[in-house]
């Protein structure tokens, strides 16, 4: 089950749209992280069941950051939000380990499914156990 959710993007406005993207009536705990150097130090600190980071942003990108992540947490749940969609950067992140890549700007609907998606793969995971 998802409970606590780290939202990584260094536009405080990106990082806005995607929280009211975001079901408010499930109770979710959301957490935010500025850049890559961030977003690890969250992840490390709050343990979040899942991630939404995005690619482009200063000091630590998005790759950095989700290798780093990947390195001491590999079953952590990262969802790729981002402008680029390349079929070479799309390829990148999933090898990486992203969980899915999504283009901005954020769509409730997506978002919605791909809460469902992920709350899926930690059931199964966990053997249904949540």
């Amino acid at each position: 089950m998802i409970k606590k959710i780290l939202i990584v993007d260094d536009s405080p406005v990106a990082r806005r749209m995607l929280k009211s993207s975001i079901p408010q009536n499930r109770g979710y705990e959301i957490y935010e992280a500025v850049d890559g150097y961030d977003g690890i130090s969250k992840y490390q600190e709050i343990k979040p069941d899942m991630i939404f980071m995005d690619l482009t942003m200063p000091n630590l990108d998005g790759y950095n950051a989700i290798a780093e992540i990947k390195k001491t947490a590999p079953e952590a749940v990262i969802v790729v939000m981002t402008a680029d969609i390349q079929q070479k950067s799309i390829s990148r992140v999933i090898e990486l380990g992203a969980f899915l890549v999504l283009k901005k700007p954020p769509r409730t609907k997506i978002v919605e499914d791909v809460l469902i998606k992920v709350e899926d793969s930690l059931k199964s995971r966990s053997g249904g156990k949540q």
